[in-house]
């Protein structure tokens, strides 16, 4: 179960909406994946769409719960009104919050992300935002009152996988009191399961399996990919060790 401020989540797995050849692909997808929680950009979709053209046509609101996002905002002001539009048009309280510094890299303006968090905290929303891999951020998002932590693994859309495990860990222990949702990044499940080994609570993504050669086998191996790094987290890790250590036992063997 995932939580995130007064709202509880099956899936650990959150997808994006973005990117898919079809709204047909996407919504199979979504399926195949078990996700409860789909993020959308409120800036890029056609809220006027003919009925049963458009992207919430295809999006049940008795499985998916929506979670609108600011994508596409570069300063405070932008991403405060989006996040405004999407909850009047959306009626739901929940936002991604992105405010991104740099074009190239999408990487997140942090200064600016905590001030925008900090208003849209005060005017009662549940503040869930994409940030750098940086634990002195993420502890600060925390503080503020954001309801989860979505440190990057690598560049949106660039499928580079994890790129730093130690400081993803590190964030991973400076906020121990909302859930780190890992996004941006993931190319394939095994990024995903790494992502749950390290500590994440969820993961986010979409262009991992929207741009995959088989979306829906994609989301569906997604699907197993979080639940089994969960899992393992959970578990417990053998310790490593830097010498070998036999399985079967010697102690009784004829020799020994």
């Amino acid at each position: 179960m995932l939580n995130i401020g007064p709202y509880k989540f099956h899936s650990r797995l959150v997808l994006g909406t973005g990117k898919y050849q079809d709204f047909e692909t996407m919504k199979k997808s979504l399926e195949a994946s078990g996700t409860d929680l789909v993020t959308v950009a409120i800036r890029r979709i056609d809220l006027n769409a003919p009925k049963g053209e458009g992207l919430l046509d295809f999006l049940d609101p008795e499985r998916f719960s929506l979670l609108p996002n600011t994508a596409g905002c570069f300063n405070v002001e932008d991403a405060i009104l989006t996040a405004k539009l999407a909850r009047e048009a959306l009626k739901t309280n929940l936002i991604k919050l992105e405010v991104i510094g740099d074009k190239f890299s999408l990487w997140p303006d942090m200064e600016q992300t905590i001030e925008a968090a900090k208003i849209l905290i005060q005017d009662d929303f549940v503040v869930m935002p994409y940030c750098g891999p940086d634990p002195v951020g993420a502890r600060k998002l925390q503080e503020i009152g954001c309801h989860a932590v979505m440190p990057l693994a690598s560049p949106i859309g660039s499928g580079l996988g994890i790129q730093d495990r130690e400081t993803l860990s590190i964030v991973r222990k400076a906020i121990n009191n909302v859930p780190m949702i890992v996004d941006a990044g993931v190319g394939t499940a095994s990024d995903a399961a790494v992502a749950m080994e390290l500590g994440a609570d969820g993961v986010l993504m979409n262009t991992a399996i929207a741009e995959a050669k088989k979306p829906i086998q994609m989301a569906e191996a997604m699907k197993h990919s979080v639940i089994a790094g969960k899992l393992a987290f959970d578990a417990g890790r053998m310790p490593r060790k830097f010498s070998a250590d036999p399985s079967s036992p010697t102690k009784g063997v004829p020799g020994s």
